[in-house]
């Protein structure tokens, strides 16, 4: 211990002073898909970036709610963030808001990795962005960028230490082999904590889990005009104790994280992506190209509770081997830019986007020996058997230009065109507990296709008022892919059913400024959509399969803002809020065997405010200058949400208020942290028939960063 002390003494006295902050970051972004400033960009977009990631002590993406205004992200229980922004959520597989990584489409809720490691910046563009990023993104995009290689040799070393046995460690280098020819970025990260949650069944953590990750870079330069960039990536995460969910808001809040489940398993979750990126710079134009395959084998070493009681009543299996549960996607995306230098009044961006989707799934409710307590029928013992074979294809061809009418004035039009076809082929077996095979088939072996089409138009106005005053207003269009229903044991829900794409119409009007010589940054927007044809989610049960119809129509508005100020040297505020209203106009569900009218409910996963205030401070202590203190606090508010298409299931406003402080030096920091202080207990996802998920508790630790 006193050697580990003398070291990071030494290590906190050696090298420049750490840099106190005396003026806000110009940050240049690539959410339009080329190099721009974020305050000359005419979208709504936030960016977080690599030292705000460190200070808000970003591990998952779901942390970054509330940061980006009237963004709301959670965890069901799987590691699968379902997010909503400005009232356009997640409600299937098929994800509302975009993920990108690293320029790699991270196509559905499975293949992406949430864990944030060695990021250089988060990139959050709000509304639908159809134009340039196609299906999916109608409530926004999601950009992660890590970060590259270059010719100077950087890198970090971090070690974590809290309660509940949190024990997360991250490492990182970056070098060029060849200088100016060849580069290599390596990090890795190892995750692990004891559960939130305590089974009452055996008396033992319930959500233990730990994760191992990695991403990796191989970069080109093969002349000034051409490089070329292969990535890898890949996560592997254990959780004993998936889906931490009790029956009933008032249990599982009068008796916070404690569950009881007889049937306990692991979740064996395995994700690979890797991609490969060819880009050119030239004189004419831009150009890139980026071939991806991601994918993700996610499943249970023995059946998983599916009633979330004791009982030996319905369990979920789906270890059926190598060959199912496992999804595959290939993508495919060229993209042509003007050059960044031009002269030219005219900005552009142009291309192409291609994926290949194959996702087989073998799945079986089993209903055990009080199953008849569940069901309300006699029959137990026996397996209902689903194997559903999806198949798809789509292609987009899409452009978007600015064009400088003048100093002060530009016009903004894009459009894209996708087509999608989609293949599913489905069966449905019945197996008895004593017997060694299925016995009869209660859905014949057959299949079916659909087919899609969409056009996302866009059109805006910029105005340069000032140098640092701009103004704008935008219509755009978004789109979510229409698809095929699963198979399901409830004979009411037949399978096969093509629902169709759903579309929104968004109107936005925003103002971005900045004042005091970029002291002082202030954007504001204004918006308005309506969604037609929307895709309303139908849990069936017990199989936990997402039935999706296109039952009803959605109107959402509202308000945001962002500000950034550093009133004196050292001392920096940020506020984020966001105030949404979103809608059923219209909404037709069925529910007990009859159709019910639920037109005027709220928006589920939607909170009506979300806000997050930040305040920081960092000095350097007198007569040591080579180091500095620093105190964070932060205050965030979640508003009146609910979790349900009827709006039974429902969560006050709460706060949370999470804290920072410690040492910053050069090349060492040395932290404590907390979030949630005073152990709010609040829901954090909740399915329509009653399971709910908590929040995470209390958590706290140390934080030891070495770089360099």
């Amino acid at each position: 211990m006193k050697i580990f002390y003398t070291v990071v003494g030494t290590l906190l006295c050696s090298g420049a002073m750490a840099q106190t902050i005396d003026s806000l970051e110009t940050i240049v972004v690539t959410a339009q898909k080329k190099e721009e400033k974020l305050q000359k960009i005419p979208v709504s977009v936030t960016a977080i970036t690599s030292r705000q990631v460190i200070d808000y002590r970003l591990w998952n993406t779901r942390e970054i709610t509330a940061i980006v205004p009237n963004l709301y992200s959670a965890d069901p229980g799987d590691n699968r963030n379902v997010t909503s922004i400005r009232g356009i959520t997640t409600t299937s597989y098929d994800p509302a808001v975009a993920t990108y990584i690293d320029g790699v489409n991270q196509f559905g809720l499975d293949t992406y990795i949430a864990q944030l490691s060695d990021i250089e910046r988060i990139e959050v563009l709000r509304g639908p962005q159809g134009t340039l990023y196609g299906r999916n993104a109608m409530g926004g995009v999601i950009n992660i960028i890590t970060k590259q290689p270059g010719n100077n040799i950087t890198g970090f070393a971090e070690a974590n230490i809290g309660n509940y046995g949190q024990q997360r460690y991250a490492a990182g280098i970056r070098t060029a082999l060849i200088k100016n020819k060849l580069y290599l970025g390596v990090s890795g990260m190892y995750d692990k904590r004891h559960g939130f949650y305590n089974n009452v069944f055996n008396n033992k953590d319930f959500d233990r889990q730990h994760n191992v990750s990695g991403n990796y870079y191989l970069k080109y330069i093969a002349n000034p005009r051409w490089s070329v960039t292969f990535n890898l990536k890949h996560l592997a995460n254990r959780n004993n104790g998936t889906f931490p969910l009790v029956n009933g808001v008032e249990e599982a809040l009068e008796q916070p994280f404690q569950l009881n489940q007889n049937a306990v398993t692991k979740m064996i979750d395995n994700t690979f992506n890797t991609s490969l990126s060819i880009n050119h710079t030239g004189h004419a134009f831009n150009f890139s190209s980026q071939t991806a395959w991601q994918s993700n084998h996610r499943y249970y070493n023995s059946p998983i509770d599916g009633d979330f009681s004791p009982i030996d009543g319905i369990t979920i299996i789906n270890d059926y081997g190598k060959d199912f549960n496992k999804v595959k996607v290939f993508t495919q995306e060229f993209r042509f830019t003007s050059p960044a230098t031009a002269a030219s009044p005219l900005k552009w961006t142009a291309g192409t986007y291609l994926f290949v989707l194959d996702n087989p799934v073998k799945q079986a409710t089993h209903f055990g020996e009080d199953a008849p307590w569940v069901t309300g029928t006699p029959e137990k013992n026996y397996a209902l058997i689903n194997t559903s074979k999806g198949k798809g294809f789509g292609i987009a061809f899409y452009g978007e230009a600015n064009y400088a009418l003048n100093r002060q004035w530009e016009v903004i039009g894009g459009l894209r065109y996708d087509y999608e076809r989609k293949k599913q082929q489905v069966l449905g077996e019945y197996k008895p507990d004593d017997q060694p095979a299925p016995i009869f088939d209660f859905q014949p072996d057959t299949s079916a296709r659909a087919n899609f089409n969409a056009f996302s138009p866009k059109v805006g106005l910029l105005y340069h008022a000032a140098a640092n005053n701009d103004l704008y207003v935008t219509y755009s269009r978004g789109y979510r892919a229409g698809g095929l229903t699963q198979l399901a044991a409830d004979p009411s829900t037949p399978p096969l059913y093509a629902y169709k794409p759903e579309y929104s119409n968004n109107i936005e009007v925003g103002s971005k400024n900045t004042f005091f010589s970029n002291k002082l940054r202030v954007n504001v927007a204004l918006f308005y959509a309506t969604i037609t044809d929307a895709q309303v989610p139908t849990l069936v049960l017990p199989d936990a399969i997402t039935i999706t119809k296109n039952s009803g129509k959605l109107s959402s508005k509202g308000a945001e803002i962002e500000l950034a100020a550093l009133p004196v040297k050292g001392l920096e505020i940020n506020y984020q809020a966001g105030f949404t209203d979103a809608e059923y106009k219209t909404l037709k569900v069925p529910q007990g065997g009859a159709e019910v009218d639920l037109s005027g409910k709220k928006q589920l996963f939607t909170p009506d405010m979300t806000s997050m205030l930040a305040v920081q401070y960092q000095f350097p202590i007198i007569g040591w200058q080579n180091i500095q203190l620093m105190a964070r606090g932060e205050w965030q508010y979640i508003g009146e949400q609910y979790f349900d298409l009827s709006n039974n299931i429902r969560q006050s406003p709460y706060n949370l208020i999470n804290s920072r402080a410690g040492i910053l030096s050069k090349y060492v920091d040395l932290l404590f942290w907390g979030r949630n202080w005073g152990n709010r207990k609040y829901i954090s996802y909740a399915y329509d028939f009653g399971a709910v998920h908590l929040g995470n508790p209390e958590t706290w630790g140390f934080t030891l960063r070495v770089k360099w």
